[in-house]
């Protein structure tokens, strides 16, 4: 039986509010830059890269990152679970918004269509590293201008992978989801109890 406590490697409130929600005892693990700063973590979306690699190349690149600081921080070794969220528009791949203007342009392709929302997480512990992917799809209604100038606005879009948020004001937008809703959010929380079995956590 491994230790009852893993690290957590993310910034996201949601993240650990949902790890939280199945009861698992989590310390946060952050890295002193942000890890699409660092080059072991690379967010550039590769030539030729579907979606579904990308979003699994991050994950295990933050997990197998934070790991390894383990040893510079003379921490006690526990499994560390990391995670990505991207959108996936007709095969492109849509991240955070860059600014305000981006976030709208986002918003607009977003409305009256389908897209896909692709999570994936990863669990490292020493070099054993496990992942899981989970992927939904959801249906926006069409936003008028001013909707979408107004969500812009409220700040919301702006830390968001495809600007916008399913948990706060963006759910209002939201005519169908098929798939996994907590994966949406950015922590697929049925492939998360799954993966962390895997590793003995007592779930």
């Amino acid at each position: 039986m491994i230790n009852s406590r893993i690290y957590l490697a993310s910034r996201s409130p949601r993240r650990r509010e949902l790890l939280a929600q199945i009861g698992v005892r989590f310390d946060l693990l952050l890295f002193r830059a942000a890890p699409r700063e660092d080059e072991a973590v690379s967010e550039a979306w590769l030539p030729g890269e579907t979606p579904e690699a990308y979003v699994e190349r991050v994950a295990r690149a933050k997990a197998v990152f934070a790991a390894g600081l383990f040893t510079q921080r003379h921490m006690v070794a526990r499994p560390v679970l990391a995670a990505d969220t991207t959108l996936d528009l007709d095969g492109e791949i849509i991240g955070k918004p860059r600014d305000e203007a981006d976030a709208t342009v986002i918003l607009g392709r977003l409305s009256g269509r389908s897209h896909r929302v692709l999570t994936a997480i990863a669990m490292a512990r020493g070099e054993r590293v496990e992942h899981r992917l989970s992927i939904s799809e959801v249906r926006f209604r069409q936003l008028s201008a001013d909707e979408i100038r107004r969500y812009v606005q409220s700040g919301e879009p702006m830390d968001k992978a495809g600007a916008y948020g399913i948990q706060g004001r963006a759910a209002a937008f939201i005519e169908e989801i098929r798939g996994s809703h907590s994966g949406v959010v950015g922590l697929p929380l049925c492939e998360t109890a799954l993966l962390l079995r895997e590793f003995g956590y007592p779930l």
